[in-house]
């Protein structure tokens, strides 16, 4: 039996891949954040970062807008919110 498997971020840093969300993106509240880091962890692409208590932030240069970071908040102070086309 294997435990958890922990992933290295994707290859997002040599390639700007924000551009290829379309539906929503994070938004972190800043009200509720303990700190945990969990949104770090869970990222795919390695695009959240902070030092800590509402202080984490998403680089939407590489952020995909999977929801992962809000779906594991455990005090949900990320919001997913509908992508504004920007054209």
């Amino acid at each position: 039996m294997f435990g958890p498997l922990a992933c290295k971020p994707g290859s997002s840093v040599n390639n700007k891949t924000g551009s290829w969300r379309v539906e929503s993106r994070p938004v972190f509240l800043h009200k509720n954040c303990i700190g945990c880091k969990m949104c770090v962890t869970v990222c795919p692409e390695g695009c959240v970062s902070g030092p800590g208590k509402n202080a984490m932030e998403v680089d939407l240069a590489f952020c995909k807008g999977c929801g992962m970071c809000a779906l594991i908040c455990p005090k949900k102070d990320i919001e997913m919110v509908k992508e504004e086309t920007q054209k």
